[in-house]
């Protein structure tokens, strides 16, 4: 979707605050509260939940830079090591932010007795409102564009869809939450279900560079198969496996020895 706005916010002198950072730290602040709240209820420790959000935020924005830089531009790391670290210009990789947060929160909820798959399910709010928002801001950064089509409106429009996307799994998330479910329910069907949204629909209509098999329908203006629908029963096998593993047999508490 291309609409002519401008990626900035405002300017205060050489300082330009982008849209999409806001969008990002509001997200960032949504998830965070949401996680700091449900686990006072459960009277975990207030210097615990701060910490294991700080964590997991820089954690996830490392890891989503670093894995958008090396599947898109990996002569960067060489080249121009600056350009690394604008995150502020957008490219930040989904996968990687998940995998980042997930290799730093998971050993940390363990290392202090707090069975990590219950922490995972109150981090679905925020992932959920962080991708409608941040795909909000993929619009002013003129970034994650939809394929061209022979129809009226022209350009799918990617980031809407994947807004959409987040929408729906944020209203089955808090529907869910009237539930009696097992720890990590929540989190692992999110992954599980957003992921085959995302390649079989945002994917599909995306504009993004195809890998083995290239087909494109230019009336229609899809393809396949990019990196993400590649890589999507991997993901999908690996959320199924982490749920029957760790949780997805009963209902434990949180504290140690109900993992």
């Amino acid at each position: 979707m291309l609409i002519d706005v401008s990626p900035y916010a405002f300017k205060i002198g050489s300082i330009a605050v982008h849209w999409y950072g806001i969008f990002m730290a509001v997200s960032f602040l949504v998830g965070s509260y949401y996680l700091y709240t449900m686990g006072r209820k459960l009277r975990l420790d207030e210097d615990f939940l701060l910490n294991l959000a700080m964590i997991v935020i820089i954690s996830g924005v490392i890891g989503a830079r670093l894995m958008f830089v090396l599947t898109n531009y990996p002569e960067w790391f060489l080249k121009d090591p600056v350009q690394v670290v604008k995150i502020w210009e957008g490219g930040l990789s989904w996968h990687g932010a998940l995998l980042g947060g997930f290799l730093a929160g998971w050993p940390y909820c363990r290392r202090h007795g707090v069975n990590p798959n219950i922490i995972a399910d109150w981090t679905v709010l925020g992932l959920s409102f962080g991708y409608i928002i941040v795909r909000i801001g993929n619009i002013f950064n003129q970034e994650v564009l939809g394929r061209m089509t022979e129809f009226s409106f022209g350009r799918w429009p990617a980031q809407l869809i994947g807004s959409f996307i987040g929408l729906v799994l944020l209203i089955r998330f808090l529907y869910l939450q009237t539930k009696n479910l097992p720890p990590g329910y929540q989190f692992w069907s999110f992954i599980w279900y957003h992921q085959i949204l995302r390649a079989l629909i945002e994917e599909t209509v995306r504009d993004n560079p195809l890998f083995l098999v290239h087909y494109v329908n230019d009336r229609w203006g899809i393809g396949f198969f990019t990196l993400t629908q590649l890589i999507t029963p991997f993901v999908v096998a690996f959320a199924y496996y982490m749920y029957k593993s760790t949780g997805g047999y009963g209902y434990g508490g949180y504290r140690r020895g109900w993992y």
